[in-house]
């Protein structure tokens, strides 16, 4: 089962540790990819110098057994290319798990390119020979002489290279700037997007968020807000109007004198 994105390290930018050193991861596949090739690509010449050098001694045929590692060296450093690839794009997704595994395997690639080049440097200061076995100076110079000039060269200069790069890239996602991208926030939490409205708003035409609206004011009344009453006296469903019976057209009082005051003149209807 792959492990999910984690969501909020897709939302927060990238921090440049992270893409350098996915760069760098990209870079040590190339140079790893090129050294394993240069070895596959010299494997026939290789077995053949040591088959003339063991030939009449104890170890004879033990060509076979060196021509056989030298393959499996080659064949661990493409899949190790392929793998760099491989977590440098998990790397760039917030995958923490994917860092974790970049850590182990970059970690063995140290060592093993390690390992290699202080071979290298003690295969070149031996030169003593046990038995009937073959002089190792003399076979180093018959492979010199076999093998085309660029090659020794070329494999050293790129282990080198990716011994290097490979330390920087386990530099790199350690930083506090790393963790933070790695790191997972709390469930339930969404960083705000710039320019978002706010929950239950809704954003202007300008792309500012909206602030909640206060309730619209009717000209002459109080706004009544959630859980009051209006003020007394004014029905926001009924606004007050002009009466439907004026003076005088009372069905109820057709006289139209003042109930109050029968004795008095009648009310008449206030003049324009």
């Amino acid at each position: 089962m792959s492990e999910p994105v984690n969501p909020t390290a897709a939302a927060r930018p990238r921090p440049g540790s992270v893409t350098i050193s996915s760069y760098l991861l990209y870079a040590a596949a190339v140079l790893l990819a090129v050294v394993a090739i240069t070895g596959l690509s010299t494997i026939g010449t290789v077995s053949e110098v040591y088959g003339d050098a063991y030939a009449g001694s104890s170890v004879e045929g033990a060509e076979d057994f060196i021509v056989g590692v030298s393959a499996f060296v080659a064949v661990v450093q493409l899949l190790f290319a392929v793998g760099y690839v491989v977590l440098a794009l998990l790397n760039n997704q917030g995958r923490n798990g994917a860092r974790i595994a970049t850590w182990v395997v970059a970690g063995l690639g140290v060592c093993c390119t390690g390992v290699g080049l202080g071979g290298t440097a003690a295969g070149g200061m031996n030169t003593s020979s046990t038995g009937d076995m073959p002089d190792p100076k003399v076979i180093q110079e018959r492979l010199e002489d076999a093998l085309p000039p660029w090659t020794g060269p070329l494999s050293l200069v790129c282990s080198i290279l990716v011994f290097v790069l490979l330390l920087a890239v386990i530099v790199l996602l350690a930083l506090p700037a790393s963790n933070a991208f790695f790191r997972k926030q709390p469930a339930g939490f969404e960083p705000p997007v710039p320019g978002a409205a706010y929950p239950g708003q809704v954003a202007s035409s300008g792309g500012e968020p909206a602030y909640p609206a206060y309730p619209q004011q009717s000209s002459g009344t109080d706004p009544a807000y959630p859980g009051q009453t209006p003020p007394s006296g004014t029905d926001p469903s009924n606004p007050p109007g002009p009466s439907s019976n004026p003076p005088g057209t009372d069905p109820n009082n057709p006289s139209g004198t003042d109930p109050r005051n029968p004795s008095g003149p009648p009310s008449s209807p206030p003049t324009s």
